[in-house]
């Protein structure tokens, strides 16, 4: 549209060097509804958003399930084979994404979740037995893993899952360095509590910014992701010492401990096998 000589250019206009910020701004946004939801739903079970009459896409996952037990198979033979490891990592990953693809029902959720965290510990596995991890996994990988954090049962679990993403999106960053991998990191690095890194990862996406336009956006949508990152540990911290005092008060029998009261409780159901 034209206006006095000049053309008038949208907030998301795409084209130029705007295009990059929009990439990212839309990133933010994504994970910033679904923290949101995260923190503030309590034991709503998410299962129900999908229709148990979903098209289902397990089935779809199958030729990535069955390289993954081939290599695992492999694997017996050369239990610390890094390339054997990667690539069972990558093959659990495809799996779990394939599962989510189309209109995944509850089960699809729940099968993913699974695949995801044989992922997780396959990764974990692959980072022992190398000394230069694949960035192209890592940024397979590092997704996942913050999908089990924001799925995770309990503040400690989330936090070890936030803490592995990071690590990947560490490798990422290193390997890849753009805008998008270095607000990815500042995000995910600020759920972790370490407030000082993720603010020199912010540092380094700034200054890869172009235009005032994307720093702003930036700045804005990582002030957001501080605020949920600081409920996060405070319910952290807050859960940490109910069960300090829990144990106390029942001269530290695990046993008599109630179940954690979280945001996290629930809200994605139960069964997933995460952390079982």
């Amino acid at each position: 549209m034209a206006q006095g000589g000049k053309e008038h250019r949208m907030v998301f206009d795409v084209r130029g060097r705007r295009k990059h910020v929009v990439r990212v701004v839309y990133a933010l946004l994504a994970v910033l509804m679904g923290l949101s939801l995260f923190l503030v739903v309590g034991s709503v079970n998410l299962g129900e958003l999908f229709s148990s009459n979903g098209g289902g896409s397990s089935n779809l996952a199958q030729p990535s399930e069955e390289q993954a037990e081939r290599l695992e198979a492999k694997l017996k033979k050369t239990p610390e084979d890094p390339t054997l490891l990667q690539n069972l990592a990558r093959a659990r990953v495809t799996a779990g994404n394939t599962m989510l693809s189309g209109e995944p029902n509850e089960e699809d959720l729940t099968k993913a979740l699974q695949q995801y965290q044989l992922a997780s510990s396959s990764w974990a596995e692959y980072l022992e037995a190398t000394d230069e991890p694949s960035a192209g996994t890592a940024q397979l990988l590092s997704p996942a893993l913050f999908a089990l954090a924001e799925r995770s049962r309990s503040y400690d679990e989330a936090q070890r899952n936030l803490e592995a993403a990071t690590e990947a999106q560490k490798i990422v960053a290193a390997g890849r360095p753009s805008l998008n991998s270095y607000a990815v990191l500042a995000r995910y690095t600020y759920f972790t509590g370490d407030f000082k890194a993720a603010e020199a990862a912010q540092a380094k996406a700034t200054k890869l910014t172009k235009e005032k336009f994307e720093r702003e956006e930036l700045d804005k949508l990582m002030e957001e992701v501080k605020k949920l990152a600081v409920k996060f540990q405070q319910g952290r911290k807050q859960q940490t010492a109910a069960e300090k005092a829990a144990a106390k008060s029942n001269n530290g029998n695990p046993e008599a401990l109630q179940s954690p009261t979280s945001p996290l409780g629930g809200a994605f159901g139960t069964g997933t096998g995460l952390g079982e």
